[in-house]
């Protein structure tokens, strides 16, 4: 027998011998003087039936209700008295109303309403055997059971939900346990962000620049073995008076570098490393079959974080943007626009497609000024990267490296007219120089320019940096107001840097 047993309950402290029948009642109703355990008892009537009704007095009624004592609850039965605590997701010590037995009596009990319901609580004394012959108490004890079977796989389950460790013996699993997968090994996939950055990340370089009116750092690209690294003007006109560059590379080695040429209006140069040899130069795409909507991947170091990767879309194309926040004409270039994350320090790094050939030079991000920000009342704040970052298309940064390696100076393309916006859309013509291409092709002051090619001109930044993408000795066609079209040979000028 064991505690949760309920014969073990009901027929506690009655002992019996081996092969000893229980007593059979006599049928009828007791008479008065009868007893129960031994005890006399007042002449009344039975508390379990009507006057005169043929029954045993020790049987629990079918459908009587079953409630242990309120000063000492079961232990693991869902009766109690609301006073324990809950199992299943309730708080300890919740009280609420007593939860009804489905076999609970109507009001007034199954006999006489007048005699009132009568409980099955422990006895005092030792209870009396039970007759073996009792079919009903046979029910009720198959109900407590019942009960109890439930309530022990109940008790069960909210163990093995705690512990997931009682019950069946099963033991705990964990995931330290696990044994790690197999290692990666092979190459990337071919055109996946994985593939670009193994091929593109070793001939990505760090550059550290200090000078007399300040220090930075940005990032550049391998163009040759012996060391010519490709990166942004902005970021090494400080050393361009005087000052130092160092080099770091994706293996940690660093080299001192020197300025070969630069040209500030297309935000170009090109650094020498010093004492180098046998690194990975790049290989250059082309931008003038760039599709919105393309894949890119932008590597380099922003905030001095190197090697970093992010990658994007192209978002648009022929964004006319100043260089090297120089805000005026002199610097307007002809940007590949992209959602890859671009920060400060991305500056001079490559833009690079799924192939891994570098298609732009990470020059400039837009970046909206708040006056609202956490600073002093007025101060203005710079927001960070909003998915909005401009590259200068490598065909005409090949043309201009080129340059500055074979002369060290850059070559600007122009057609020798000044401009400025029109009212009505497109660029007025301003000015026209003496002997210049546009001169030779018919251009006055006051014409308006609304086409070059097949590229509609929306302002007089828009012409500038579409003429400046293109090479010297290129023909190209300006719609002038609504039908008139002129051709026009471009021209080139050396860029004088101070």
């Amino acid at each position: 027998m064991t505690e949760n047993d309920p014969s073990a309950q009901q027929n506690k402290g009655v002992p019996q011998e081996p092969g000893e029948q229980p007593a059979q009642p006599e049928t009828g109703t007791p008479s008065p003087g009868d007893s129960i355990g031994g005890e006399p008892r007042a002449e009344a009537p039975s508390p379990w039936s009507a006057q005169g009704a043929q029954s045993n007095p020790y049987e629990a009624p079918r459908h009587q209700t079953y409630e242990p004592p309120q000063s000492q609850p079961y232990q693991g039965q869902p009766y109690g008295t609301g006073q324990e605590g809950v199992l299943f997701g309730s708080a300890a010590g919740q009280t609420g109303p007593q939860q009804t037995h489905p076999h609970a009596p109507p009001a007034g009990g199954w006999a006489d309403q007048q005699q009132g319901t009568a409980t099955f609580a422990a006895p005092v004394g030792p209870p009396p055997q039970r007759p073996a012959s009792s079919g009903t108490g046979k029910l009720v004890a198959g109900v407590a059971v019942l009960a109890l079977l439930v309530g022990g796989a109940a008790g069960g389950l909210g163990g093995y939900l705690a512990s997931n460790s009682a019950g069946d013996g099963g033991s705990s699993i964990s995931s330290l346990d696990q044994p790690k997968p197999a290692r990666q090994t092979g190459n990337a996939p071919a055109g996946t962000v994985e593939s670009v950055a193994e091929k593109l990340s070793p001939s990505v370089v760090q550059l550290q620049v200090a000078g007399s009116s300040g220090a930075g750092e940005g990032s550049g690209f391998v163009l040759s073995n012996d060391g010519y690294i490709l990166t942004n003007n902005h970021v090494v006109e400080v050393a361009a008076n005087g000052g130092q560059i160092e080099a770091v590379f994706q293996n940690g080695k660093k080299a001192a570098a020197k300025i070969v040429g630069r040209d500030p209006s297309a935000d170009i140069a090109v650094v020498k490393a010093d004492g180098v040899s046998g690194l990975t130069p790049v290989e250059l795409g082309r931008s003038d079959d760039l599709k919105v909507g393309q894949q890119v991947v932008a590597i380099g170091s922003p905030f001095e974080l190197s090697g970093t990767v992010t990658s994007g879309i192209v978002s648009a194309l022929h964004r006319p943007v100043t260089a090297g926040g120089q805000g005026d004409q002199n610097t307007v270039m002809d940007a590949v626009q992209t959602d890859a994350a671009i920060n400060p320090g991305n500056s001079g790094g490559p833009l690079a497609n799924m192939a891994g050939q570098v298609i732009g030079i990470n020059s400039a991000i837009y970046s909206p000024r708040s006056g609202s920000g956490g600073g002093l009342p007025g101060q203005q704040s710079e927001g960070g990267n909003v998915g909005i970052g401009f590259a200068i298309p490598i065909d005409q940064a090949r043309r201009t490296a080129d340059d500055i390696i074979k002369t060290g100076k850059a070559t600007q393309t122009y057609i020798g007219a000044r401009v400025g916006p029109a009212q009505s859309g497109g660029a007025q013509i301003a000015s026209v120089e003496p002997g210049s291409p546009a001169e030779q092709a018919g251009l006055k002051a006051g014409d308006v320019v609304t086409k070059i090619d097949d590229r509609t001109v929306d302002d007089s930044n828009a012409l500038v940096a579409a003429i400046r993408a293109k090479a010297p000795g290129e023909k190209v066609k300006l719609t002038v107001g609504d039908s008139r079209t002129v051709e026009i040979t471009l021209a080139g000028k050396p860029v004088e840097v101070n």
